[in-house]
């Protein structure tokens, strides 16, 4: 069975992988099972990278252009900070891979810098790494090429995002919204929304720069209120919590001031694989225990 199929009965909210600084760097044709650990880029251009995107907290990705590319000379390179507020992407162009050691990979953490060219629009990062799940492929590059043929030059292959067995998976830089199981359909409609400022409910795994708690307090909230994509920021709720039935808790705070307090439960789910060729094993899910509304002032 693929693990997509076997992963069908699991909930989506709080699944997307927790980045919050991405660094993505084209490469047309064959990609390994690891972006960094196969040394697809080079081993000595591999090596450098791990060490500096693991000390700047930047996850590596590698992109190319749907459908059959030959190898130019030219990389794009698309630097993304996915904050809950202040999410930018610049683009620019290398002809060498030692040229991304002039980048100080900790611009994440602050202000888009001057360097290539700012991008407004969402890009769209669809998961196709064949070779480390075939879900990806089998599902992600349909996806890919549909979106392709409308948006040119926002829509990307990408190596793997996390949570293959959600797949089709897709990623929008810079918000990091991140969805899971769309149809060229839904794909489409979540991309018109990102244009609009908006978030498409269809899918919605959460946003990759909130943990996973955090994750599913926010999507709760949007499936009871209306809200644009900047207007909701959720923090996980420091109070230790004593019912042992509870996985934690968040806040999440409209631009208004309004304020929702979210419990959260893990739920035991029947073993199954969380890849085509891995064995079974116990599956989990969270789910929200509760939503209150939180009185003005507290």
């Amino acid at each position: 069975m693929l693990c997509s199929a076997a992963a069908a009965d699991l909930p989506l909210p709080g699944t997307a992988a927790h980045v919050t600084g991405w660094l993505c760097i084209e490469q047309p044709g064959a990609w390994g099972r690891d972006v960094i650990g196969d040394q697809v880029l080079g081993p000595e251009i591999t090596a450098e990278l791990a060490a500096r995107t693991s000390a700047a907290k930047v996850r590596p990705m590698l992109i190319r252009r749907p459908g059959r590319n030959e190898f130019t000379g030219t990389r794009t390179v698309l630097l993304a900070s996915s904050r809950p507020q202040g999410s930018w992407c610049v683009r620019f162009e290398i002809t060498d891979l030692r040229q991304l050691f002039d980048i100080d990979l900790h611009l994440v953490d602050g202000p888009a810098p001057d360097i290539g060219v700012r991008v407004d629009d969402p890009v769209v990062l669809v998961c196709a790494h064949g070779k480390r799940d075939q879900c990806c492929a089998l599902f992600g590059r349909p996806i890919a090429a549909a979106l392709a043929a409308d948006y040119p030059d926002r829509v990307w292959e990408a190596s793997h995002t996390g949570g293959h067995r959600f797949a089709p998976a897709v990623v929008l830089l810079p918000s990091g919204l991140t969805y899971g199981r769309v149809d060229v359909s839904a794909a489409r409609a979540l991309l018109e929304a990102a244009d609009a400022g908006e978030v498409a409910m269809t899918g919605l795994r959460g946003r990759s720069c909130y943990p996973p708690i955090s994750q599913l307090a926010e999507v709760a909230v949007r499936e009871q209120i209306p809200a644009t994509a900047t207007e909701l920021t959720a923090h996980p709720d420091p109070a230790p919590t004593h019912d042992p039935t509870l996985a934690g808790a968040a806040i999440v705070v409209h631009r208004d001031g309004r304020r929702w307090h979210v419990t959260a439960r893990t739920i035991p789910a029947v073993p199954r694989q969380a890849s085509c060729a891995a064995a079974p094993k116990p599956a989990t899910y969270l789910e929200p225990a509760a939503i209150e509304q939180l009185p003005p002032g507290l």
